[in-house]
């Protein structure tokens, strides 16, 4: 198979911005930035990587779902070691907790500045 995953692209209506709050909780490199396009990478790898386009339209999705209403297309699961830690420190750079948390323990559903949904986990779960 020849085929692999090299990026994700997040939609924005302002790239540069989300691209720092992601910075900052991944502690990514910046690869390349313009104001319509960032690119973020691992510092010790070049993929997968993570970019942000420009999306002036941009509505966040509703959660949890339901009809007839913007429907996330999808997330990103971000493992950490500590949840409570991370979830502080991701909401002291502009994230915000969900207060629908459909699996108890070790998940925490969260919202970027921009309003996409992400998730930090514990290991194993």
């Amino acid at each position: 198979m020849s085929a692999k995953l090299a990026a994700t692209v997040i939609g924005t209506p302002d790239p540069p911005q989300l691209a720092d709050f992601y910075r900052e909780l991944l502690g990514w490199v910046e690869v390349s930035r313009d104001p319509t396009w960032v690119r973020l990478r691992h510092p010790e790898r070049e993929r997968p990587s993570l970019s942000f386009q420009l999306e002036t339209d941009h509505e966040p999705p509703v959660w949890p779902q339901c009809a007839d209403a913007q429907q996330m297309q999808a997330h990103l699961d971000i493992e950490v070691d500590d949840l409570d830690a991370e979830t502080q420190r991701a909401v002291g750079l502009g994230a915000s907790v969900e207060s629908h948390q459909p699996q108890p323990g070790g998940v925490r559903v969260m919202r970027d500045p921009h309003g996409h949904l992400f998730c930090l986990f514990l290991p194993g779960n």
